[in-house]
């Protein structure tokens, strides 16, 4: 057979296994083997563990667990709703304030925990109730928390660009701060259209008001004093102390990647200890037992999406469609179009581990011969495949929403996500505009990447 037909019915294979609803490691790892049975030799199936051991030996990796165990000692303990607390005291008397607060806080969480998911539970189950009091729309709160979960896999540490710095072979502290840029970006065009959604709604229940009589809570204000408001500040500073010790210790050269995982996660167990006193084996066991699991099941697609490359890589599958792709002579923004078009579809079915873990090797090739940054792309795919945690189908946000706050029916939660995936868009075309976005803080702290 040749290779378009090996790579179209390796294609066709791993769609059937993901819609038989095979978890994603498995399908992964057994459209990998079938295919390694059939057109490898025989004696590659009895390397089997040992290849998958060999591509998941990377000290970089490493950090995952390390990260996870970060966001599960704040996520498990009343730290998110002290945050979200806080900085609703502080931005109360800003228009629409309440979701601001909830976009900031989702973006502190974010940078802590690595973990999209992560970020919608946490300040989800104390944001969204709150904004409901308050009289928000239920589409506008569970948008607010759901786009605001995305950050996590923008803002460092995050786990997506992890994988994408070993899959791309690129220095990780440099990935980390090409996103904080445009991690800004978004935390601004999200707390932008916050204000401007609490306007529309608020001029809508001032008209009813006038016109029936019908008052709503979103008529009312909150008012916190300057004492309560100074009072909330300590419930920050835990944050802010992790915050900054973990990136001091990265890119003040202190520590690896690694090592600055293992850093944050003994700071954050330390830190709930102190203060919310969580240290007790029955306390901690929620902690412990939510970081094997998330980590065991990253790690094996993480395991089974390498295997599957590899395989892909042996049959040359993925190098006959980057040159297919190369031999098309696309201009470069047409190229760049269509493989973000298909990072796109790709979302619709499977989470950006496997995106990144699966495409690599397809996709970087050729935009390495276009000229482009990969470090920039790196972050233009991140939002992309942001892009994939809130739109349907799947919207992997979409379903945590739905679990935190199940009185909001599916299709308020979907249109509530929608401004914010245009939002997103158009961070992406700001992006390809003004690249230096992303490029200009790691050019300024690690230096131009072409004289290291």
């Amino acid at each position: 057979m040749t290779v378009l037909g090996i790579g179209i019915s390796y294609g066709i294979a791993t769609l059937a296994a993901m819609f038989s609803g095979m978890p994603i490691a498995f399908a992964l790892g057994a459209v990998a083997v079938v295919f390694m049975a059939i057109y490898m030799p025989s004696a590659s199936l009895d390397t089997v563990t040992q290849n998958v051991y060999e591509e998941m030996a990377s000290i970089t990796l490493l950090s995952i667990p390390l990260f996870i165990l970060k966001g599960a000692a704040i996520g498990k303990s009343r730290a998110g709703q002290d945050l979200y607390s806080a900085l609703h005291a502080w931005l109360h008397k800003v228009p629409g304030g309440l979701g601001v607060a909830n976009v900031f806080a989702c973006a502190l969480f974010a940078a802590m925990a690595g973990s999209s998911p992560a970020t919608c539970s946490a300040i989800g189950s104390a944001g969204i109730p709150e904004m409901q009091k308050r009289g928000y729309s239920g589409g506008f709160a569970a948008g607010i928390i759901a786009a605001g979960g995305t950050l996590g896999i923008l803002l460092p540490p995050s786990i997506t660009m992890i994988l994408f710095a070993v899959a791309a072979e690129k220095s990780l502290g440099r990935l980390f701060l090409a996103g904080i840029g445009p991690g800004l970006l978004l935390v601004s065009l999200f707390g932008f259209y916050a204000v401007y959604r609490f306007r529309k709604e608020y001029a809508a229940a001032k008209v009813a008001y006038e016109a029936t009589g019908a008052t709503s809570p979103i008529l009312a204000h909150d008012d916190f004093t300057m004492a309560e408001r100074f009072n909330a500040l300590p419930r920050v500073l835990p944050f802010i102390i992790l915050l900054t010790g973990v990136m001091i210790a990265l890119y003040g050269g202190y520590a690896t990647p690694s090592e600055t995982a293992g850093l944050g996660g003994l700071l954050a167990l330390l830190l709930i200890a102190l203060i919310y006193s969580v240290w007790k084996p029955a306390d901690l066991s929620p902690i412990l037992t939510s970081t094997i699991r998330e980590s065991t099941m990253l790690m094996m697609i993480i395991g089974m999406s390498l295997l599957y490359s590899y395989v892909m890589s042996y049959l040359t599958i993925s190098q006959s469609a980057a040159n297919a792709i190369v031999a098309m002579q696309l201009p470069k923004w047409e190229l760049l179009a269509a493989i973000l078009g298909m990072v796109i579809v790709l979302g619709f079915f499977l989470p950006p581990v496997s995106i990144i873990l699966m495409t690599a090797p397809i996709i970087l090739p050729p935009l390495r011969a276009a000229g482009f940054d990969i470090i920039w792309f790196g972050v233009v795919m991140t939002i992309v495949m942001e892009m994939g945690l809130i739109h349907p189908p799947v919207g992997l946000n979409i379903f945590v929403i739905r679990n935190v706050a199940p009185d909001i029916p599916l299709s308020e939660v979907i249109w509530g996500t929608l401004p914010f995936v245009l939002l997103m868009f158009f961070a992406v075309l700001l992006l390809c505009v003004f690249p230096g976005i992303s490029t200009w803080l790691p050019d300024l702290v690690m230096g131009p990447e072409s004289v290291r």
